[in-house]
């Protein structure tokens, strides 16, 4: 059965950082384009970063390009969002996602099948 937890979410002050992982179970993560959203109160979810299983291609959303970085430990098959410089407007519900089949290059929230629960990040003094 194919599985993503994620943990690492907590309250930080603004400033702070914290990173986010996303252990996958019943499958191999290597293969798999995958995702990191989130979403806020009264918001839609929106795509913070993705990667690109076929050229290992990033995206990452204009409001979090140079503080957060996407990255997976294959070993591991676990995925992780760096978060540096934490703003309030970052807090948020975080998802991971994966996804077996082609998606499109801008972290597409339909693109992507298989998702976490979802881990909060309050940014907050």
């Amino acid at each position: 059965q194919l599985q993503l937890v994620e943990t690492g979410g907590g309250l930080v002050q603004p400033g702070g950082s914290l990173r986010l992982s996303c252990a996958a179970s019943g499958f191999t993560l290597a293969y798999y384009n995958i995702g990191w959203f989130r979403q806020a109160p009264g918001k839609e979810r929106e795509g913070v970063s993705c990667i690109s299983s076929s050229d290992d291609s990033t995206y990452y959303a204009d409001s979090v390009k140079g503080r957060f970085t996407i990255s997976r430990d294959n070993a591991k098959n676990t995925m992780y969002l760096q978060m540096n410089r934490l703003k309030p407007e970052d807090t948020a519900v975080y998802f991971c996602a994966a996804e077996s089949l082609p998606v499109q290059p801008m972290c597409i929230m339909d693109d992507f099948g298989s998702w976490g629960q979802g881990t909060q990040v309050t940014v907050s003094s």
